[in-house]
This record gives structure tokens, sequence and C-alpha cells, in this order.
């Protein structure tokens, strides 16, 4: 298999890992190494002492401390198929060696000390579970169609999957993370492009945006902060459960169900309001009421951990009445109808009466958060955003919109395109972000490629069965 192919593959196979064992057979295995025949059956005494013959799940691949399994494979074809996804082109060995990649991964993130934490883990088993039961109906559903006897073996073993999709994907974050290109490199890249190899980038647009928010009655920011008191005083004088709170009146869907649990690095992408409250508190501690762009917060940290700390939180969303969505609007409309008619400048309006902070110094000019400059590809962005832009000529300001925020308030925007740039070949002037991400792409490819080879040569890898016949790119059978 190709390194290409594999990456290409990589991201799918990530999502793949929460399913992959969950319907495996039973494995027999005397010890690490031991490898069964694709073909070999067990026998299993019935109740009435006859015997009955079945086939029992082989090992395709050993990697360090994991194993791939036949059913691993013959899983992925299914989950490929489930999706969408054409499996026509597809080999064995081409999953195969993708699913060796990621366990070679995962073995030497451990090997490495790269740590996941449970904390992390649990958090997000949490959330899956909690999709999966809303989606089917009850815990007993979901146990059913995985066919799982408790919650507790259910949870076991996506921890196990998840843990080892985490140590993967950090693994090979941290064999990219380093790797940068100078603009020497940049040229070079290019210029090795032949020109009827050169890419073509569709039609683009460059885009402003005004957002004003409905602003929030003094009121109800007073109502939230002292119901967050309330809960404050509760826990530090009558013992309350600050977990019990969490989970009964937190508006965060991302914790509430687990008692509004979080482990916090300093590394995190989080708020910088939330970590510097969560850092500046000692253990057992109880914050105060503070304000971030998703509402009101008290935190309580449970442990201390170097430059991490277990904590819980409690959020609470303050809410907009009535009347001040009707002034957000006649806001909007006047800015709207005064833009159009030449009295007021785009950009002016943007850093005048903007309530998108992001945006508001630059004249509400968007940037592309894939690429990293100004420009969209409308094939390329969301189906939301192409409804609202994708028609408009170069100048032209949309309608007002209507959007929900992060924390499910209305907010009001107008979008202009102030550029329109039409299909074309690459130009290394015109398309330099663009070239520049294609380049270190590259270079990253080269960087885990040499990893790959080293890595497969110090571990002990075991291949067997057919899947020794494949002819793998990298160097698996050790030749």
């Amino acid at each position: 298999m190709n390194l290409k192919f594999t990456t290409k593959l990589s991201a799918f196979i990530f999502g793949l890992f929460l399913n992959l064992n969950l319907a495996a057979q039973e494995v027999i295995v005397t010890d690490s190494t031991a490898i069964q025949a694709e073909d070999e059956l067990a026998q299993n005494k019935t109740e009435d002492g006859d015997f009955k013959r079945k086939k029992v799940d082989g090992i395709a691949a050993v990697i360090g401390d994991y194993i791939v399994l036949d059913s691993d494979i013959q899983l992925m074809y299914k989950d490929m198929q489930s999706q969408g996804m054409s499996t026509a082109g597809i080999t064995d060995c081409e999953l195969a060696g993708s699913l060796m990649e990621n366990k070679l991964y995962a073995h030497h993130a451990i090997q490495d000390s790269i740590i996941v934490m449970d904390a992390e883990i649990n958090n997000y088993i949490d959330q899956q579970i909690g999709e999966m039961v809303n989606q089917v109906g009850s815990m007993e559903k979901v146990l059913e169609f995985y066919k799982k006897d408790t919650e507790e073996e259910f949870r076991d073993e996506l921890f196990e999957l998840n843990k080892e999709r985490q140590l993967a994907s950090r693994m090979q974050q941290s064999i990219i993370e380093e790797v940068e290109i100078t603009p020497e490199e940049i040229r070079e890249y290019f210029d090795n492009i032949p020109e009827d190899e050169l890419p073509m980038f569709g039609e683009e647009v460059e885009l402003a945006q005004i957002v004003v928010k409905p602003e929030i009655p003094e009121s109800e920011r007073k109502k939230v902060i002292q119901r967050l008191n309330e809960f404050k005083a509760d826990v530090e004088d009558n013992d309350a459960s600050f977990g019990t709170k969490a989970i009964l009146y937190s508006q965060d869907p991302g914790s509430a169900s687990n008692g509004g649990q979080i482990s916090l690095s300093r590394k995190d992408n989080f708020v910088q309001e939330f970590k510097d409250v969560a850092f500046s508190l000692q253990q057992g501690e109880i914050s105060e009421p503070f304000e971030t762009e998703f509402g009101f917060h008290i935190i309580q940290v449970d442990r201390v951990r170097g430059q991490t700390v277990d904590l819980r939180h409690i959020l609470l969303i303050p809410d907009v009445n009535n009347q001040s969505v009707e002034e957000a609007k006649s806001e909007i409309d006047s800015i709207r109808k005064r833009v159009d008619e030449g009295v007021l400048d785009f950009a002016e309006a943007a850093r005048e009466f903007s309530d998108e902070k992001e945006t508001r110094n630059d004249g509400g000019r968007l940037m592309n958060p894939q690429t990293g400059d100004s420009r969209f590809e409308l094939s390329k962005v969301d189906p939301k955003l192409y409804e609202q832009i994708g028609e408009l000529q170069e100048k032209e300001l949309s309608r007002r919109l209507t959007e929900q925020d992060r924390t499910g308030r209305p907010s009001f925007k107008l979008i202009r395109v102030t550029k329109r740039i039409p299909e074309h070949k690459a130009d290394y002037a015109t398309d330099y972000m663009k070239i520049k991400e294609l380049a270190l792409r590259d270079k990253q490819m080269e960087a885990i490629e040499e990893w790959q080879k080293d890595k497969i040569g110090e571990t002990y890898v075991k291949v067997s069965g057919k899947y020794r016949d494949c002819d793998y790119s990298s160097n698996w059978l050790k030749n």
C-alpha cells in the first residue's frame, strides 16, 4: 500500500477505530506472537454433548503490543460501504497496511511516553454513549446492537479503542509538528510541478461580514450570577454535591452528564478566561462566577497534577428577550440600508458596529480556517454558507441573515463579497498560501515515511497468512 493511499484513509480510519472491534469474534491466543491460521476451526461442545465447528477469528498481524484481526479488515469494508464509500478499488492488503500503520503509531506513542488522560477518554465515551442512546432510544438497544451484556463491558471496550485511537493520532501529530518549510522550498516545490500538472483551483470569493447580537438584559445577567452563587454556597456550607448540581443544572452539553468533569492542561484549546480561573484555584476551591463567550461559569478544582487540573464546572447561559432581539434586527437593517445607499462604508461599519471581535478590527474580513488566507473556494465551502453567498456578485451585499451562536442565542449578520476570483490554474503569486500548504503537506508525508521506515525496523512485526503475500510499500515483511 502506498503512502498517499494511507494518508487519504487515515482520517477515515481514526473514525472507524470506535467500531472496528465491537462485533469481533473471540480470539484464541496462547501468547503475544501466536498467529491463528486463516482457516483454523475450533470445536465447541453444545448442551446435548455434540460438537460443532466454528471459524476462529484469526490474527492478520502483530505490531509491537497490538494485533490486527481478520475481522478488523472485514469490518472496515462494511463500515465504508455503510457510509456510502465505494470499496471496488480497495484491497484487503491496502486496509491491512493502513491498520498496521495505526497500530505502529499507537505502540510508539506509549514508548515515547505520550499520555492520554483517562478522564479525557471517559468524557468522550460519555458523549459517544449519549449520542448512541439518542439515536436508538435506550441503553438496552445500544447494548443489543453491539452484542454486549452490560454497560460496563461496553464502556471498557470503548475505552481501549478510543485510547488507541488517541495515541495514534497524537503520535502522528508529534511526527509532523516540528516540520517547517521555507519560502525557498515552496518556490522549489512549485517550480518542479510540470506545467501540464499544475493544480486547478475553482472559483473563489473573499468575504467580509458584520454581526449584530441581541444585548443580554442586565436583569438576566444578575439572575444567572445569583443562581451560581447559590450553588457555590450550598456546596461550601451544606456539603452539597457540585457534580450533582452540574448534572441537574449545567447547560454545557459536553460535560453536564458527567457531573461537569473536565481535565484541562495549559496547552488545551479552551477560552483564555476559563483557563485563567482554573489555574488560579487551589485543590477543593470553588471560583466566583465569571463570564466567557459561552455564558457564566463556576469551577471547582478536584485535583492539581503539575500542568493539568481535574475540575468540574457549571455553565449557565443568560437569555435574551424579545425586545433585545427586535432591537438587534432593527440595527442590522439600518446598517444594511446605509451601506447599500453608499452613506456608510462597509469596512467602517464593521469596525464601528459589529459584535464579532475576531473580524471587527479588520473591517469584517473573514479568514479561511482551512487555508489561512482570505479566499474561500465555492465548491468547498459549507453548504449553508454557499446558500448565503453563492449567487452574490462582487461588492454585492447579502440580505439580513439569522444564525444561532454557540450558546443557542440568535444573531444577525450581513455578508459582502469583496472579491470574486474565477476558476484558474495555480499561480505562484496569486495562490501562494495554497501552494505553501501543498508543499508543507508533501514534506510532512516525507517525514512520516522516514519515521515509518525507522520504526518498522526496530519494532516486533509478524504478518500472517495471506497478508504475507501483499506488496506493501512499507517493509512490514522485513525482507
